[in-house]
């Protein structure tokens, strides 16, 4: 291959033939490889001359222009699968970009509920469900969670034997099986009340007594 055209455009052919690429991923790679095919231009450079330096010196290029991290790891990802079908086409006898160290994507911080939406979901969540117990367990739920923060896989592993007897805290284990405690105020206290109320005088009968005493619950019939 004696130019760079020539070169990705093998590469993308190959892609499409030999891996199925889809359309939108081919796009992806021409656009990335011709962008560095144009950086290289400008500096008297092509591709079959591309160094392990100057993939890092083209990051940082793509960086000072404030792309995002997202976009460089995309752009080294098409480098590396480009020097890599070079290496195994026999085009050059090393692949410069195989060790180096992507940008990783940005950390984002969870994403919180803002006042009013936290008192719309209090609201609705004793008005919803089938029947009165359904209603006092989504209640129940909602305020344990907000007023400990728990995971929702911490809430439902709860033993129901640390629960009783009015708890001011509860013992929750997290990750690692570690145990953190963790504080209950009014609101909870008492949803948390009323629901081992309902949970523990339900009919051995009904699909809740089912469930607590570990029987199936009939499905219902067609």
């Amino acid at each position: 291959m004696t130019t760079d055209h020539a070169a990705i455009s093998a590469f993308l052919e190959a892609q499409v033939a030999e891996s199925g690429a889809a359309r939108n991923t081919v796009l992806a790679y021409g656009r990335d490889l011709r962008d560095l095919s144009d950086w290289l231009a400008r500096r008297g450079l092509a591709l079959p001359a591309l160094t392990r330096e100057m993939v890092e010196d083209y990051l940082s290029h793509c960086d000072a222009q404030g792309l995002s991290r997202a976009t460089r790891a995309r752009r080294l990802s098409s480098i590396r699968q480009f020097t890599r079908f070079a290496l195994e086409e026999g085009w050059r006898g090393d692949d410069p970009a195989i060790r180096i160290a992507g940008p990783g994507r940005a950390k984002r911080l969870p994403r919180t509920l803002e006042r009013p939406q936290i008192e719309a979901l209090l609201t609705a969540a004793p008005l919803v469900g089938r029947t009165e117990a359904d209603r006092a367990r989504n209640r129940c739920l909602m305020e344990l969670l907000y007023a400990t923060g728990m995971r929702v896989s911490e809430l439902v592993g709860l033993p129901v034997s640390g629960c009783r007897g009015d708890p001011a805290v509860l013992v929750v284990r997290g990750k690692g099986g570690k145990d953190r405690m963790v504080p209950l105020g009014g609101p909870a206290r008492r949803a948390l009340a009323d629901w081992l109320v309902l949970r523990d005088g339900a009919p051995e009968a009904s699909p809740l007594g089912r469930l607590v005493a570990g029987r199936p619950v009939a499905q219902d019939q067609p």
